[in-house]
Protein backbone atom coordinates (compact mmCIF):
# COMPACT_ATOMS: atom_id res chain seq x y z
CA UNK A 1 0.00 0.00 0.00
CA UNK A 2 1.37 3.43 -1.07
CA UNK A 3 1.66 6.05 1.79
CA UNK A 4 -0.46 8.64 1.66
CA UNK A 5 1.01 12.50 1.79
CA UNK A 6 -1.65 15.20 2.02
CA UNK A 7 -2.01 17.60 -1.30
CA UNK A 8 -3.56 21.09 -0.96
CA UNK A 9 -6.97 20.50 -1.94
CA UNK A 10 -7.19 18.01 0.79
CA UNK A 11 -6.39 19.91 3.62
CA UNK A 12 -9.40 22.12 5.09
CA UNK A 13 -8.33 25.07 7.15
CA UNK A 14 -11.04 25.69 10.50
CA UNK A 15 -11.23 28.39 13.05
CA UNK A 16 -11.06 27.28 16.99
CA UNK A 17 -11.18 29.90 19.82
CA UNK A 18 -9.71 28.59 23.22
CA UNK A 19 -10.26 30.49 26.53
CA UNK A 20 -6.52 31.28 28.34
CA UNK A 21 -8.33 32.23 31.77
CA UNK A 22 -7.02 30.21 34.51
CA UNK A 23 -5.17 28.21 32.30
CA UNK A 24 -1.36 26.95 32.86
CA UNK A 25 0.99 28.02 29.71
CA UNK A 26 3.04 24.78 29.06
CA UNK A 27 -0.42 22.97 29.14
CA UNK A 28 -2.08 25.65 26.99
CA UNK A 29 0.94 26.25 24.58
CA UNK A 30 1.14 22.52 24.00
CA UNK A 31 -2.11 22.35 23.01
CA UNK A 32 -1.99 25.45 20.51
CA UNK A 33 1.27 23.83 18.86
CA UNK A 34 -0.81 20.33 18.01
CA UNK A 35 -3.78 22.10 16.48
CA UNK A 36 -1.39 24.69 14.53
CA UNK A 37 0.35 22.08 12.98
CA UNK A 38 -2.28 19.63 13.17
CA UNK A 39 -1.65 16.65 14.77
CA UNK A 40 -5.51 16.24 15.44
CA UNK A 41 -5.52 15.10 11.77
CA UNK A 42 -5.48 11.77 10.59
CA UNK A 43 -3.64 13.03 7.30
CA UNK A 44 -0.95 14.87 9.57
CA UNK A 45 2.32 14.93 7.91
CA UNK A 46 5.35 16.81 9.29
CA UNK A 47 6.78 18.47 6.57
CA UNK A 48 3.39 19.93 5.04
CA UNK A 49 1.27 22.65 6.91
CA UNK A 50 -2.16 20.95 7.74
CA UNK A 51 -3.30 22.99 11.19
CA UNK A 52 -5.91 25.12 11.53
CA UNK A 53 -6.43 28.56 12.73
CA UNK A 54 -6.41 29.43 16.79
CA UNK A 55 -7.72 32.54 18.64
CA UNK A 56 -6.61 32.50 22.42
CA UNK A 57 -8.35 35.45 24.38
CA UNK A 58 -8.00 36.20 27.90
CA UNK A 59 -3.81 36.12 27.70
CA UNK A 60 -3.84 38.25 30.98
CA UNK A 61 -5.10 35.21 32.80
CA UNK A 62 -2.31 33.17 32.13
CA UNK A 63 -0.57 31.22 35.19
CA UNK A 64 2.79 29.67 35.96
CA UNK A 65 3.08 26.73 38.36
CA UNK A 66 5.85 26.40 40.61
CA UNK A 67 6.75 30.56 41.50
CA UNK A 68 8.06 30.81 37.61
CA UNK A 69 6.81 34.29 37.83
CA UNK A 70 9.78 35.44 39.83
CA UNK A 71 12.88 32.76 38.72
CA UNK A 72 11.36 32.69 34.41
CA UNK A 73 13.10 35.58 32.32
CA UNK A 74 12.49 36.36 28.82
CA UNK A 75 15.27 36.96 26.96
CA UNK A 76 16.50 39.88 24.11
CA UNK A 77 19.75 40.66 22.53
CA UNK A 78 19.76 43.89 20.55
CA UNK A 79 23.06 42.43 18.30
CA UNK A 80 25.52 45.25 20.08
CA UNK A 81 27.63 43.82 22.74
CA UNK A 82 26.54 43.93 26.32
CA UNK A 83 23.08 44.62 24.60
CA UNK A 84 21.19 41.52 26.75
CA UNK A 85 18.07 42.55 28.58
CA UNK A 86 16.35 40.14 30.80
CA UNK A 87 12.43 40.83 31.67
CA UNK A 88 10.60 38.71 34.34
CA UNK A 89 7.52 36.98 33.79
CA UNK A 90 6.14 38.74 36.52
CA UNK A 91 6.48 41.81 34.75
CA UNK A 92 5.59 40.10 30.85
CA UNK A 93 2.63 39.06 31.73
CA UNK A 94 1.09 42.33 33.38
CA UNK A 95 2.61 44.40 30.27
CA UNK A 96 2.47 42.27 27.70
CA UNK A 97 0.63 38.79 28.20
CA UNK A 98 -0.04 38.12 24.58
CA UNK A 99 3.66 38.39 23.53
CA UNK A 100 3.98 35.83 26.57
CA UNK A 101 1.72 33.10 25.51
CA UNK A 102 2.72 33.76 21.63
CA UNK A 103 6.60 33.16 22.78
CA UNK A 104 5.64 30.10 24.43
CA UNK A 105 3.38 28.77 21.33
CA UNK A 106 6.09 29.68 18.80
CA UNK A 107 8.85 27.97 21.08
CA UNK A 108 7.24 24.62 20.17
CA UNK A 109 6.13 24.80 16.73
CA UNK A 110 9.67 23.96 13.81
CA UNK A 111 12.36 26.57 13.70
CA UNK A 112 11.96 27.10 9.81
CA UNK A 113 9.82 28.28 7.34
CA UNK A 114 7.31 25.55 7.42
CA UNK A 115 6.82 26.91 11.60
CA UNK A 116 6.84 30.11 10.47
CA UNK A 117 3.93 29.70 8.38
CA UNK A 118 2.43 27.97 11.02
CA UNK A 119 2.58 30.75 13.81
CA UNK A 120 0.86 33.30 11.07
CA UNK A 121 -2.37 31.45 12.00
CA UNK A 122 -2.28 31.68 16.10
CA UNK A 123 -4.35 34.95 17.19
CA UNK A 124 -3.75 36.09 20.66
CA UNK A 125 -5.63 38.72 22.34
CA UNK A 126 -5.44 39.76 26.04
CA UNK A 127 -8.87 40.07 26.20
CA UNK A 128 -12.52 38.44 25.60
CA UNK A 129 -13.41 39.74 22.10
CA UNK A 130 -11.47 39.16 18.88
CA UNK A 131 -12.41 40.08 15.43
CA UNK A 132 -12.71 37.39 14.04
CA UNK A 133 -16.48 36.98 14.40
CA UNK A 134 -16.70 36.35 10.38
CA UNK A 135 -14.47 33.10 10.48
CA UNK A 136 -17.37 31.55 13.17
CA UNK A 137 -14.59 29.70 14.77
CA UNK A 138 -15.94 27.03 17.52
CA UNK A 139 -15.05 27.02 20.92
CA UNK A 140 -12.78 24.58 22.20
CA UNK A 141 -12.14 23.77 26.13
CA UNK A 142 -8.38 23.60 27.81
CA UNK A 143 -7.17 19.71 26.88
CA UNK A 144 -10.03 19.08 24.31
CA UNK A 145 -9.17 18.66 20.72
CA UNK A 146 -10.82 18.92 17.73
CA UNK A 147 -12.54 16.01 15.81
CA UNK A 148 -11.83 16.03 12.16
CA UNK A 149 -13.90 13.56 9.55
CA UNK A 150 -12.35 15.05 6.71
CA UNK A 151 -10.62 12.15 5.21
CA UNK A 152 -10.11 11.72 1.43
CA UNK A 153 -11.96 9.67 -0.14
CA UNK A 154 -9.82 6.30 -1.80
CA UNK A 155 -9.34 5.97 -5.08
CA UNK A 156 -10.69 2.69 -7.03
CA UNK A 157 -8.70 1.39 -9.70
CA UNK A 158 -11.82 1.80 -11.94
CA UNK A 159 -11.14 5.82 -11.54
CA UNK A 160 -7.34 5.54 -11.94
CA UNK A 161 -8.24 3.86 -15.68
CA UNK A 162 -11.01 6.36 -16.70
CA UNK A 163 -8.42 9.05 -15.75
CA UNK A 164 -5.49 7.66 -17.45
CA UNK A 165 -7.61 6.64 -20.18
CA UNK A 166 -5.72 8.11 -24.01
CA UNK A 167 -7.95 10.26 -26.43
CA UNK A 168 -8.85 8.55 -29.42
CA UNK A 169 -6.56 9.59 -31.51
CA UNK A 170 -7.99 11.98 -35.31
CA UNK A 171 -8.57 9.58 -38.31
CA UNK A 172 -5.78 10.37 -40.79
CA UNK A 173 -8.32 10.89 -43.82
CA UNK A 174 -9.14 14.35 -42.66
CA UNK A 175 -5.80 15.05 -43.14
CA UNK A 176 -5.36 13.78 -46.35
CA UNK A 177 -8.30 15.13 -48.00
CA UNK A 178 -7.21 18.58 -46.86
CA UNK A 179 -3.70 17.94 -48.22
CA UNK A 180 -5.70 16.83 -51.59
CA UNK A 181 -7.29 20.25 -51.30
CA UNK A 182 -4.23 22.30 -50.60
CA UNK A 183 -2.91 20.64 -53.74
CA UNK A 184 -5.75 21.62 -55.96
CA UNK A 185 -4.93 25.39 -56.59
CA UNK A 186 -1.68 24.88 -58.53
CA UNK A 187 -3.45 23.11 -61.42
CA UNK A 188 -5.16 26.40 -62.20
CA UNK A 189 -1.92 28.46 -62.42
CA UNK A 190 -0.57 25.15 -64.76
CA UNK A 191 -3.58 26.25 -67.38
CA UNK A 192 -3.25 29.84 -66.57
CA UNK A 193 0.31 29.79 -67.75
CA UNK A 194 -0.46 27.53 -71.03
CA UNK A 195 -2.84 30.14 -71.47
CA UNK A 196 0.03 32.98 -71.88
CA UNK A 197 2.31 30.75 -73.42
CA UNK A 198 -0.36 30.66 -75.95
CA UNK A 199 -1.40 34.37 -76.29
CA UNK A 200 2.44 35.18 -76.43
CA UNK A 201 2.69 32.96 -79.67
CA UNK A 202 0.16 33.84 -81.66
CA UNK A 203 1.62 37.69 -82.36
CA UNK A 204 4.49 35.67 -83.66
CA UNK A 205 2.47 33.65 -85.98
CA UNK A 206 1.04 37.12 -87.46
CA UNK A 207 4.27 38.76 -87.44
CA UNK A 208 5.72 36.09 -90.28
CA UNK A 209 2.88 36.16 -92.36
CA UNK A 210 2.81 40.14 -92.39
CA UNK A 211 5.95 39.80 -93.52
CA UNK A 212 5.56 37.35 -96.16
CA UNK A 213 2.64 39.20 -97.90
CA UNK A 214 4.91 42.59 -97.92
CA UNK A 215 7.67 40.38 -99.64
CA UNK A 216 5.42 39.36 -101.86
CA UNK A 217 4.53 43.08 -102.65
CA UNK A 218 7.44 43.97 -102.73
CA UNK A 219 8.07 41.44 -105.68
CA UNK A 220 4.84 41.71 -107.70
CA UNK A 221 5.99 45.42 -107.78
CA UNK A 222 8.57 45.29 -110.87
CA UNK A 223 6.07 43.37 -112.87
CA UNK A 224 3.10 45.93 -112.88
CA UNK A 225 6.34 48.69 -114.07
CA UNK A 226 7.53 46.74 -117.49
CA UNK A 227 3.83 46.36 -118.11
CA UNK A 228 4.00 50.33 -119.49
CA UNK A 229 7.31 49.60 -121.42
CA UNK A 230 5.94 46.54 -123.52
CA UNK A 231 2.85 48.31 -124.37
CA UNK A 232 4.88 51.25 -125.53
CA UNK A 233 6.30 48.85 -127.84
CA UNK A 234 3.45 47.21 -129.00
CA UNK A 235 2.15 50.25 -130.07
CA UNK A 236 5.14 51.34 -131.77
Amino acid sequence: MKTYSPKPQDIERRWYVIDASGAVLGRLSSQVAAILRGKHKPIFAPHADTGDHVIVINAKDVQLTGGKEAKKFAYRHSGYPGGLTATQYTRLLSEKPSFAVEKAIKGMLPKNRLGRAMAKKLQVYAGAEHPHGAQKPQPLKLGQMPGWDGLPEPVTKLEMTVKTKPEPAKPAAKRSTAKRGTAKPPAKSTAKSTAKSTAKKQPASKSAAAKRSTAKRASAKPATAKSPARRAKKEE
